[in-house]
């Protein structure tokens, strides 16, 4: 006797309800599988695409919305992790294997941003956002040097675990908080005066104050997985209605209210790695699950990547 699914979304507190966050889809789509270890889900909105990364595979695939279409967009891609875009639709990629941030130009061409901090080599850059003023800020475990499976085993030349900022003039890599085990996915505040950063090794998710020569303030604890022990939480993404939604591994994709509280999850079948918005309205929920990419159609719209105070996508044309 097979036991049936459980159902897609989980309520657990009514706000998830009443703030729409239900409303979408109940089907989970499985838009590709066969990854070793899928993260870094990024919606490309010019091309109608969804790039993300198979990092012990060290490629990036593209998934077509318009024809369903899977292929490779970059082989021997540097054990890619996560992918944002800055605010002119360039691709900003962490690259565990190379230890470095690097910017896909236009053409195709990859500059690089960030390798070194006074000096030494970063660890393995993970998950980047953008700031509105340009600056790109990034987290840097050591998950690409604890072992050759995503990346090249190799001792920290830092001896830390940290998140820095990238200077949009001078291109100086700032240290800006040092208070992490393993920070992991980060992501700014509609009004960018709060950076959010998951802490994967230490169970939870913190928040910090942006002051306005871009130091950060103490941080302190948002969301932990005291109450979901099976909860380590990874990419984070915040929803129009100030929610912020997290993948939180093997607990699936949290939502959370802008007061912290836990309001809903969505289960899926897989180890959950990243989440990014997408689509022609940035309501479908873009999921890297272990070996497969996944969506769904939500209630909500997602923010956009490139930062806030960003315009709406405008709806493409089908090429």
């Amino acid at each position: 006797m097979t036991s049936e699914r459980p159902a897609l979304y989980e309520m657990l507190d009514d706000r998830f309800r009443t703030g729409r966050c239900m409303n979408g889809d109940d089907g989970l789509e499985v838009l590709y599988t066969g990854c070793r270890w899928a993260e870094g889900p990024i919606y490309l909105p010019a091309w109608r695409q969804v790039i993300w990364s198979d990092i012990p595979n060290d490629r990036m695939l593209r998934w077509d919305e318009e024809t369903g279409a899977v292929s490779v967009f970059r082989r021997s891609a540097g054990h890619t992790n996560g992918n944002t875009l800055d605010r002119q639709g360039r691709l900003i990629t962490c690259e565990q294997g190379n230890r470095r941030v690097t910017r896909t130009e236009h053409d195709g061409t990859v500059t690089l941003l960030a390798d070194r901090w006074q000096g030494k080599r970063l660890n393995s850059p993970n998950d980047a956002a953008v700031k509105s003023d340009g600056s790109i800020w990034f987290s840097d475990p050591d998950f690409g040097i604890t072992s050759d499976y995503e990346g090249y085993r190799a001792d920290s030349e830092i001896g830390a675990n940290n998140v820095y900022r990238i200077d949009p003039d001078s291109g100086e890599v700032r240290l800006v908080a040092d208070c992490f085990a393993a920070p992991n996915g980060l992501v700014f505040s509609a009004d960018e005066r709060q950076l959010f950063v998951s802490d994967t090794r230490a169970g939870c998710i913190r928040v910090f104050d942006v002051r306005d020569d871009g130091t950060l303030s103490d941080g302190k604890v948002f969301a932990d997985s005291a109450s979901r022990q099976n909860a380590r939480f990874d990419n984070l993404r915040f929803d129009d209605g100030g929610r912020l939604w997290a993948a939180a591994m093997d607990d699936g994709v949290h939502c959370y209210d802008p007061d912290g509280t836990l309001i809903g999850r969505l289960n899926i079948p897989e180890t959950v790695a990243n989440i990014s918005w997408g689509g022609a309205k940035r309501n479908r929920l873009f999921i890297t699950a272990q070996t497969s990419l996944y969506s769904v159609v939500t209630g909500v719209t997602g923010t956009h990547p490139s930062g806030p105070g960003h315009q709406p996508w405008p709806v493409p044309k089908s090429r």
